[in-house]
């Protein structure tokens, strides 16, 4: 059993980005337009999509604090992150808008993802790693990639050494940190007067080991005016595919040893004390659209990959479970496009819970909410749903495949 966690995500978004602003007509880097939102809405939506986050703060530079906070709340309304939010102002390096972020954080919150405003293109595989070594009891893990050039450590132009290139790794973010322990470190290093520029170096300086898991090559920083030319949007040839899922579990005393309380779409349904049979959390919905994403790939079924005999999977909650299921499908180049799915029984009413079961879904399959449908039937007394002795769930999802 790991740490027990309640982790939250911080998004840096108050700098300047001098190097850029001649190449950007002015504007910072993390509020250039990308997809139709500013650069930062794509480390948002990232974000929103690790089921383990509890919730999000923005630090925005405090001249535009409020205008960013409104637009941020516009851009929500629109496609929700289904996250609370909470906002911060920015400092004037980057450590103080990391200390401000800090300060807003909810008191229940144990753990924290920071991460740059100016990298768009991490994936919800990687803030899951980060996240897998806090849960194993990591005061500080940052991702790395292996240096490819030979580095010289230069003083007044000359060559003073050659480092080992096998011991240099180029650290990227989301960075993540037990908060506790990143707390001290920056009060430690207010008051001793330290600059730096992570927050992985102040633990390194206060002697905290700092864990390193695999980056991601793609996970580049937009800094430079040449950077920009990663976010023009590049076609690849593709192939629409369809896939189709099912799924359907049996209710249960809720004092049987199995038995786990209705979830669907990641949402809680309390009503009628309903709850169903399963080794995972049983989330009949989540494990039939898994089901249909994995159709679009060929990739087998949920129960090859989460195999129910496995005691890590005992009640492990479906939401993560999916999390694995997209991060498949992304590396086999699949991108879904829109989701349709059906639940089918006879009690308990799922229309009260069907926009929140909508929006819960939007977020964790990165998709607006208009690419997400979800309806609800009966089988008129008929069958074992119909008899009220368990609950059934069709999916299918829609995307594109990239070849080769």
């Amino acid at each position: 059993m790991g740490v027990w966690m309640n982790a939250w995500g911080i998004i840096v978004a108050a700098g300047r980005g001098e190097r850029l602003l001649s190449a950007s007509g002015g504007v910072s880097k993390q509020f250039l337009a990308w997809r139709g939102a500013p650069l930062y809405w794509a480390s948002a939506l990232l974000l929103a999509r690790c089921a383990r986050l509890k919730g999000l703060v923005f630090v925005f530079p405090e001249a535009l604090l409020a205008e960013e906070r409104a637009r941020a709340a516009a851009l929500s309304a629109k496609a929700s992150l289904g996250l609370p939010c909470r906002f911060a102002a920015g400092g004037k390096r980057r450590q103080d808008s990391v200390c401000n972020g800090l300060a807003a954080l909810p008191d229940e919150a144990t753990h924290v993802l920071i991460h740059d405003a100016a990298r768009p293109f991490a994936s919800p595989a990687l803030c899951n790693r980060v996240l897998d070594e806090l849960e194993k009891g990591a005061a500080g893990v940052i991702p790395g990639i292996p240096v490819t050039d030979t580095i010289k450590v230069v003083r007044d132009g000359e060559v003073a050494h050659t480092p080992d290139r096998e011991t240099l790794k180029a650290v990227q973010t989301p960075q993540g940190f037990l908060l506790v322990t990143l707390r001290a470190s920056h009060a430690r290093a207010l008051n001793e007067g330290w600059d730096v520029t992570d927050d992985a170096m102040l633990l390194e300086r206060c002697g905290v080991p700092v864990r390193l898991v695999e980056g991601e090559p793609g996970n580049a920083k937009i800094t430079r005016a040449e950077d920009l030319a990663m976010l023009e949007e590049k076609s690849a040839p593709s192939v629409v595919r369809v896939g189709y899922g099912y799924d359907v579990h049996a209710y249960t005393d809720p004092e049987e040893a199995r038995a786990r309380p209705l979830r669907l779409g990641g949402v809680a349904v309390p009503e009628g004390g309903f709850a169903v049979r399963a080794h995972s959390d049983g989330d009949v919905l989540l494990h039939a659209l898994m089901d249909a994403l994995l159709g679009c790939v060929g990739g087998g079924d949920i129960g090859q990959l989460f195999p129910d005999a496995d005691p890590a999977l005992d009640n492990v909650s479906s939401c993560v479970l999916l999390d694995e299921v997209m991060t498949l499908a992304r590396e086999k180049g699949f991108s879904l496009e829109h989701v349709d799915v059906t639940v089918i029984a006879q009690r308990p009413k799922v229309g009260p819970h069907r926009e929140e079961i909508r929006k819960n879904l939007a977020r964790l399959l990165g998709l607006g909410v208009e690419s997400v449908n979800v309806k609800a039937t009966t089988e008129e007394g008929l069958g074992f749903t119909g008899s009220c002795q368990g609950i059934k769930s069709v999916a299918v999802a829609t995307g594109r495949q990239t070849r080769g």
